[in-house]
Protein backbone atom coordinates (compact mmCIF):
# COMPACT_ATOMS: atom_id res chain seq x y z
CA UNK A 1 0.00 0.00 0.00
CA UNK A 2 1.46 3.37 -0.65
CA UNK A 3 2.46 5.42 2.37
CA UNK A 4 1.18 8.77 0.91
CA UNK A 5 -2.55 7.19 1.10
CA UNK A 6 -2.03 5.02 4.07
CA UNK A 7 -1.44 8.04 6.35
CA UNK A 8 -2.59 10.72 4.17
CA UNK A 9 -0.04 12.42 3.65
CA UNK A 10 0.25 16.10 2.77
CA UNK A 11 3.38 17.83 1.63
CA UNK A 12 3.04 21.89 1.70
CA UNK A 13 5.27 24.80 1.95
CA UNK A 14 8.84 25.86 0.94
CA UNK A 15 9.84 23.20 -1.86
CA UNK A 16 13.25 22.20 -1.32
CA UNK A 17 13.48 23.79 2.28
CA UNK A 18 14.58 22.06 5.62
CA UNK A 19 12.13 19.38 5.90
CA UNK A 20 9.45 20.01 9.19
CA UNK A 21 7.52 16.87 9.90
CA UNK A 22 4.42 17.00 12.21
CA UNK A 23 2.64 14.19 14.47
CA UNK A 24 -0.14 14.16 16.22
CA UNK A 25 -1.20 12.85 19.74
CA UNK A 26 -3.86 10.72 20.93
CA UNK A 27 -7.28 11.33 19.87
CA UNK A 28 -6.21 13.54 17.39
CA UNK A 29 -5.16 14.05 13.38
CA UNK A 30 -3.31 16.28 11.46
CA UNK A 31 -5.81 19.21 11.63
CA UNK A 32 -4.32 19.73 15.40
CA UNK A 33 -1.33 21.21 13.28
CA UNK A 34 -3.36 23.72 11.28
CA UNK A 35 -2.62 26.61 12.99
CA UNK A 36 1.54 26.17 13.33
CA UNK A 37 1.68 25.24 9.41
CA UNK A 38 1.26 28.63 7.72
CA UNK A 39 4.05 30.10 10.28
CA UNK A 40 6.25 27.21 9.44
CA UNK A 41 5.47 27.09 5.99
CA UNK A 42 7.18 30.01 4.77
CA UNK A 43 10.87 28.79 5.63
CA UNK A 44 10.05 24.85 5.66
CA UNK A 45 8.57 21.71 3.57
CA UNK A 46 6.03 20.78 5.68
CA UNK A 47 4.64 17.08 6.30
CA UNK A 48 1.56 15.94 7.78
CA UNK A 49 0.17 12.87 8.33
CA UNK A 50 -2.59 11.16 10.18
CA UNK A 51 -1.10 7.75 12.31
CA UNK A 52 -3.04 4.57 10.96
CA UNK A 53 -6.31 4.84 12.25
CA UNK A 54 -6.73 8.38 12.74
CA UNK A 55 -8.22 10.68 10.45
CA UNK A 56 -8.27 10.20 6.63
CA UNK A 57 -6.10 7.31 6.99
CA UNK A 58 -6.85 4.10 5.13
CA UNK A 59 -8.67 2.07 8.38
CA UNK A 60 -7.67 -1.15 6.65
CA UNK A 61 -4.48 -0.71 7.14
CA UNK A 62 -5.32 -0.98 11.14
CA UNK A 63 -4.45 -4.24 13.03
CA UNK A 64 -4.58 -4.52 16.70
CA UNK A 65 -1.42 -6.54 16.27
CA UNK A 66 0.64 -4.29 14.49
CA UNK A 67 -0.71 -1.95 16.59
CA UNK A 68 -1.05 -2.67 20.01
CA UNK A 69 2.56 -1.17 20.83
CA UNK A 70 4.33 1.68 19.77
CA UNK A 71 6.26 -0.24 17.73
CA UNK A 72 3.67 -0.53 14.62
CA UNK A 73 3.51 3.14 14.51
CA UNK A 74 7.67 4.00 14.93
CA UNK A 75 7.80 1.90 11.67
CA UNK A 76 5.21 3.62 9.73
CA UNK A 77 7.53 7.17 10.43
CA UNK A 78 10.52 5.10 9.30
CA UNK A 79 8.55 4.84 6.18
CA UNK A 80 7.65 7.50 5.81
CA UNK A 81 11.24 9.08 5.94
CA UNK A 82 12.07 6.59 3.62
CA UNK A 83 9.25 6.50 0.82
CA UNK A 84 9.39 10.46 0.95
CA UNK A 85 12.84 10.88 -0.15
CA UNK A 86 13.04 14.40 1.47
CA UNK A 87 16.39 13.88 3.53
CA UNK A 88 16.87 13.99 7.39
CA UNK A 89 13.50 15.69 9.16
CA UNK A 90 13.13 17.69 11.96
CA UNK A 91 10.38 15.78 13.34
CA UNK A 92 8.05 17.50 15.98
CA UNK A 93 5.91 14.57 17.89
CA UNK A 94 3.18 15.72 20.36
CA UNK A 95 2.54 13.98 23.13
CA UNK A 96 2.62 10.05 22.49
CA UNK A 97 4.14 10.80 19.57
CA UNK A 98 6.90 12.43 20.79
CA UNK A 99 8.14 8.79 22.03
CA UNK A 100 7.46 7.45 18.94
CA UNK A 101 10.47 9.82 17.69
CA UNK A 102 12.47 8.88 20.28
CA UNK A 103 11.89 5.45 18.79
CA UNK A 104 12.69 6.35 15.57
CA UNK A 105 15.49 7.94 15.93
CA UNK A 106 17.14 5.70 17.98
CA UNK A 107 16.61 3.49 15.48
CA UNK A 108 17.54 5.22 12.52
CA UNK A 109 19.37 8.59 13.85
CA UNK A 110 20.52 9.72 10.27
CA UNK A 111 16.81 9.97 9.12
CA UNK A 112 16.48 12.85 11.42
CA UNK A 113 17.57 16.50 11.45
CA UNK A 114 16.42 16.90 14.82
CA UNK A 115 13.73 16.03 17.29
CA UNK A 116 11.15 18.55 18.77
CA UNK A 117 9.32 16.91 21.98
CA UNK A 118 5.83 19.29 22.08
CA UNK A 119 4.63 18.33 25.91
CA UNK A 120 6.30 14.44 25.71
CA UNK A 121 5.26 11.90 28.72
CA UNK A 122 7.88 8.69 28.86
CA UNK A 123 5.19 7.07 31.50
CA UNK A 124 2.60 8.43 32.48
CA UNK A 125 2.15 6.21 35.93
CA UNK A 126 4.42 7.69 38.83
CA UNK A 127 7.22 5.40 39.98
CA UNK A 128 7.47 6.05 44.04
CA UNK A 129 10.52 3.64 44.09
CA UNK A 130 13.05 6.10 41.67
CA UNK A 131 10.80 9.12 42.76
CA UNK A 132 9.92 9.59 38.82
CA UNK A 133 6.77 11.67 38.42
CA UNK A 134 4.33 11.15 35.60
CA UNK A 135 0.98 12.38 36.94
CA UNK A 136 -1.21 9.64 37.56
CA UNK A 137 -1.03 6.55 40.07
CA UNK A 138 -1.43 3.20 38.75
CA UNK A 139 -5.28 2.92 40.03
CA UNK A 140 -5.87 6.55 38.33
CA UNK A 141 -4.70 4.89 34.88
CA UNK A 142 -6.55 2.12 35.25
CA UNK A 143 -9.59 3.86 36.05
CA UNK A 144 -9.00 6.31 33.14
CA UNK A 145 -8.77 3.36 30.98
CA UNK A 146 -11.93 1.38 32.61
CA UNK A 147 -14.34 4.29 31.92
CA UNK A 148 -12.57 4.98 27.92
CA UNK A 149 -13.29 1.30 27.23
CA UNK A 150 -16.77 1.26 29.15
CA UNK A 151 -18.16 4.58 27.71
CA UNK A 152 -15.91 6.28 24.80
CA UNK A 153 -17.83 9.30 24.02
CA UNK A 154 -18.93 9.81 27.35
CA UNK A 155 -15.01 9.95 28.40
CA UNK A 156 -14.12 11.63 25.72
CA UNK A 157 -16.46 14.68 27.03
CA UNK A 158 -15.39 14.45 30.35
CA UNK A 159 -11.64 14.41 29.88
CA UNK A 160 -11.09 16.29 26.62
CA UNK A 161 -11.52 19.36 27.95
CA UNK A 162 -9.27 18.89 31.21
CA UNK A 163 -6.32 17.47 28.50
CA UNK A 164 -6.82 20.48 26.44
CA UNK A 165 -6.85 23.06 29.87
CA UNK A 166 -7.90 26.43 29.40
CA UNK A 167 -11.43 26.67 30.50
CA UNK A 168 -11.73 30.35 29.95
CA UNK A 169 -11.72 29.39 26.13
CA UNK A 170 -14.22 26.07 26.10
CA UNK A 171 -14.22 26.41 22.43
CA UNK A 172 -10.98 24.54 22.86
CA UNK A 173 -12.12 21.81 24.58
CA UNK A 174 -14.82 21.18 22.50
CA UNK A 175 -12.71 21.11 19.55
CA UNK A 176 -10.87 18.07 21.08
CA UNK A 177 -13.51 16.58 21.80
CA UNK A 178 -15.13 16.33 18.82
CA UNK A 179 -11.79 15.12 17.17
CA UNK A 180 -11.98 12.37 20.52
CA UNK A 181 -15.43 11.29 18.83
CA UNK A 182 -14.24 11.09 15.24
CA UNK A 183 -11.97 8.43 16.39
CA UNK A 184 -13.10 4.44 16.17
CA UNK A 185 -14.05 3.72 19.31
CA UNK A 186 -12.28 0.42 18.76
CA UNK A 187 -9.38 1.79 17.85
CA UNK A 188 -9.08 4.35 20.78
CA UNK A 189 -9.30 1.71 23.35
CA UNK A 190 -6.23 -0.15 21.64
CA UNK A 191 -4.19 3.28 21.21
CA UNK A 192 -5.34 4.61 24.56
CA UNK A 193 -4.12 1.42 26.33
CA UNK A 194 -0.19 1.97 24.15
CA UNK A 195 -0.39 5.38 25.01
CA UNK A 196 -1.34 5.65 28.80
CA UNK A 197 0.80 2.35 29.99
CA UNK A 198 3.86 2.48 27.56
CA UNK A 199 7.47 3.01 29.51
CA UNK A 200 10.08 4.38 27.33
CA UNK A 201 11.87 6.33 30.10
CA UNK A 202 15.10 3.79 28.99
CA UNK A 203 15.11 4.73 26.10
CA UNK A 204 15.52 8.18 26.05
CA UNK A 205 19.12 7.87 26.32
CA UNK A 206 19.62 6.15 23.13
CA UNK A 207 18.57 9.58 21.30
CA UNK A 208 21.72 11.07 19.39
CA UNK A 209 20.49 13.75 17.11
CA UNK A 210 19.51 17.33 18.62
CA UNK A 211 16.05 17.37 20.73
CA UNK A 212 14.22 20.37 22.47
CA UNK A 213 11.90 19.19 24.89
CA UNK A 214 8.67 22.07 24.64
CA UNK A 215 6.64 21.65 27.41
CA UNK A 216 3.74 23.57 29.22
CA UNK A 217 3.67 25.84 31.40
CA UNK A 218 0.39 24.19 33.14
CA UNK A 219 -0.46 20.73 31.97
CA UNK A 220 -2.78 17.97 33.42
CA UNK A 221 -1.32 15.23 31.35
CA UNK A 222 1.77 16.11 31.43
CA UNK A 223 3.34 17.69 34.21
CA UNK A 224 6.97 20.29 34.59
CA UNK A 225 8.64 17.18 36.11
CA UNK A 226 8.02 15.03 33.21
CA UNK A 227 10.12 17.72 30.74
CA UNK A 228 12.32 18.29 33.65
CA UNK A 229 13.12 14.42 33.55
CA UNK A 230 12.90 13.97 30.06
CA UNK A 231 15.25 17.03 29.00
CA UNK A 232 17.77 15.56 31.92
CA UNK A 233 17.83 11.66 30.44
CA UNK A 234 18.32 12.72 26.58
CA UNK A 235 21.46 13.69 26.13
CA UNK A 236 22.67 17.38 25.28
CA UNK A 237 18.99 18.10 25.10
CA UNK A 238 17.58 21.98 25.29
CA UNK A 239 14.13 22.39 27.46
CA UNK A 240 11.46 25.16 26.52
CA UNK A 241 8.54 25.74 29.38
CA UNK A 242 5.85 27.41 26.81
CA UNK A 243 4.24 30.50 28.04
CA UNK A 244 1.11 28.04 26.72
CA UNK A 245 -0.96 26.07 29.04
CA UNK A 246 -2.68 22.64 28.71
CA UNK A 247 -1.35 19.77 26.89
CA UNK A 248 -2.15 20.81 23.16
CA UNK A 249 -0.30 24.00 22.99
CA UNK A 250 -0.35 24.11 19.08
CA UNK A 251 -3.99 24.54 19.47
CA UNK A 252 -3.86 26.99 22.68
CA UNK A 253 -0.34 28.99 21.09
CA UNK A 254 -0.08 28.47 18.19
CA UNK A 255 2.39 31.44 17.09
CA UNK A 256 4.58 30.63 20.50
CA UNK A 257 4.57 27.13 19.43
CA UNK A 258 5.55 27.71 16.01
CA UNK A 259 8.60 30.64 17.08
CA UNK A 260 9.71 27.09 18.98
CA UNK A 261 9.75 24.96 16.32
CA UNK A 262 10.99 27.51 13.94
CA UNK A 263 14.41 28.34 16.06
CA UNK A 264 15.17 24.96 16.71
CA UNK A 265 14.40 23.64 13.03
CA UNK A 266 16.67 26.13 11.70
CA UNK A 267 19.37 25.90 14.12
CA UNK A 268 19.86 21.98 12.92
CA UNK A 269 19.25 22.23 9.38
Amino acid sequence: MDVRHRNHVTVSGRAGGPVVMLAHGFGCDQNMWRLVVPALERDFTVVLFDHVGAGMSDLSAWSRERYSTLDGYVDDVLELCRELELGPVTFVGHSVSAMMGVLAAAREPAAFAGLVLLAPSPCFIDDPEDGYVGGFSAGDIEELLESLEANYLGWSGAMAPVIMGNPDRPELGEELTNSFCRTDPDIARVFARVTFLSDNRTDLAQVGVPTLVAQSSRDAIAPPEVGAFVHARIPGSRLVTLNATGHCPQLAAPQETAAAITAFAEAVT
